[in-house]
């Protein structure tokens, strides 16, 4: 849409007034002409915006007085001086003033053209306010939504002599590399320097390998923050084009995948040792399905055996005394109650039936099996004579409660055990505590350290937490929380002390 001109006429007569008009409607020109006098001039100025000034040459009015107008409020108007004859040494003194233009009063064509020119320099002025300003608005929108992403926003740029520097580097950097944008920007080679020795060198193929193919440029890392302890992982995202000086330039962003990476390495380890877990309960069951076959062959088979060699001289037709068959069942008696006492040893040893009885009563079984095995003094602590679970959850309490004694018996040296069981909140809560020389951070994370893990694995299934206490010569306390209804009122835990 074309603006209307706003001009503003200085001291003009009545006749320059009318004709500056008529010219302005013959030429299809949108325009406001509006007469001010010198006194009216700064107040006029002020009231609006004016796009011209037409000043005459009345001999008691200078043009001087309006251009110290101008100058006096700050405003940019060009200024055209009409004259009634032309007086070069007067014409170079105007433009030596700061007019625009000196014209005669009746040139009305190089008036209109002036005009008409004033008008495209005022559209060219309104089209680069307004690209200025949505430029800024631009720019004022990128740097919000910089400021705002979870990461550091940059440009960086690799010269053809090798030299590097950061056309642009949003303010996260401070958050994420303790390094501010003014001074990355003058010290590029700052970035490089916080990235550990270890991934330099990838850092660098993945540089060379995105510059020299154009290729997008993914790196992940670790880097010494300046001012931080820690060390952080991030991920470098950027794309890169080759600029018209012939060098290379990538828009991109940083993040910090800390948290990810330990997560991930977290991951790793869990499944290293699930699978170490998974191989070392596979061979455990392995041998106890050994063990319960030998048994099964050395004890029960041998003992039928020796049944059947009773029976066998009792089934010719040989004639014998009363006695002989007498002799012949009580033997066979004898080892009938052999074989009974061996399968419900052995069927004791694949689930106790005390469990039958109560998680309570097992555990308290259990001490005693265990203190007469080891000689061990284990006192055992319950709040409450039974607590109600279901069969597995009862079986899981117990293998935890049997393998923190079979680990007190091989590893702690103790001569006293302490057992706690309790039911509170919804959870049960079992504490096996020994009096011996404790245990270390590095012994539970010893590769074979199958015991633990199996104790931990099996409060994890169930949604509890697994807690271990223990300091060297000081003894070792194990801790497990379950839930009885298989909902924790926390989320799991593996916890070891500070």
């Amino acid at each position: 849409m074309v603006r209307t001109l706003a001009i503003l006429m200085v001291e003009p007569t009545a006749a320059e007034g009318e004709q500056v008009r008529g010219l302005l409607e013959q030429g299809g020109l949108s325009a406001q002409v509006h007469c001010v006098t010198t006194d009216a001039l700064p107040e006029v100025l002020q009231q609006q915006e004016w796009d011209l000034v037409l000043a005459g040459d009345h001999p008691d009015l200078g043009v001087v007085p309006v251009l110290d107008s101008l100058t006096e409020l700050g405003l940019d108007i060009p200024v055209i001086v009409l004259v009634s004859r032309q007086d070069e040494q007067a014409t170079a003194c105007l433009f030596a003033a700061g007019v625009q233009d000196v014209l005669l009063k009746s040139d009305s064509i190089r008036l209109m053209a002036a005009i008409r020119g004033c008008q495209r320099h005022i559209e060219h002025l309104q089209d680069l306010c307004e690209a200025q300003s949505a430029l800024e608005r631009s720019e004022a929108r990128f740097r919000a939504i910089a400021s705002n992403l979870p990461g550091l926003v940059f440009q960086f740029v690799l010269e053809s002599d090798g030299g590097v520097f950061f056309p642009y580097v949003s303010e996260s950097s401070r958050t994420l590399l303790g390094l501010s944008p003014d001074y990355l920007q003058k010290n590029p080679d700052a970035f490089a320097g916080l990235i550990l020795t270890e991934d330099m060198s990838d850092y660098d193929q993945s540089l060379q390998n995105s510059c020299k193919q154009l290729s997008a440029w993914n790196w992940e890392g670790r880097i010494q923050a300046r001012g931080d302890a820690d060390v952080k992982w991030i991920s470098l995202r950027a794309t890169p084009r080759r600029t018209p000086r012939g060098a290379v330039l990538w828009d991109g962003i940083m993040l910090n995948i800390t948290r990810n990476k330990q997560i991930e390495l977290e991951i790793a380890r869990s499944r290293a040792q699930l699978e170490e877990l998974s191989a070392y309960s596979q061979k455990a069951k392995e041998q106890e399905r050994t063990r319960i076959a030998r048994e099964i062959h050395d004890d029960i088979g041998g003992t039928l055996t020796a049944i059947k060699c009773e029976l066998v001289p009792c089934l010719d037709n040989s004639s014998r005394a009363p006695e002989f068959y007498r002799n012949k069942a009580a033997a066979v008696e004898s080892l009938v109650d052999m074989v009974i006492d061996s399968t419900r040893r052995i069927a004791l040893d694949l689930r106790p039936g005390v469990l039958d009885c109560g998680i309570v009563a097992a555990v308290q079984w259990q001490a005693r099996e265990f203190n007469q095995r080891t000689g061990i003094a284990c006192a055992v602590v319950c709040d409450d004579e039974e607590i109600s679970l279901d069969g597995d959850l009862a079986v899981a309490i117990f293998r935890v409660f049997q393998e923190a004694l079979t680990n007190i018996a091989k590893h702690a040296d103790a001569s006293e055990v302490r057992v706690k069981l309790s039911e509170a909140s919804g959870e049960v809560y079992l504490e096996v505590a020994d009096n011996g020389c404790g245990i270390t951070y590095p012994d539970m994370e010893k590769v074979n350290s199958f015991g633990i893990r199996s104790m931990r694995e099996r409060c994890q299934q169930l949604g509890g937490r697994f807690h271990i206490q223990g300091e060297p010569q000081t003894g070792t306390g194990v801790m497990i929380w379950i839930p009885v209804n298989g909902q924790s009122s926390s989320s799991y835990q593996d916890e070891w002390p500070d």
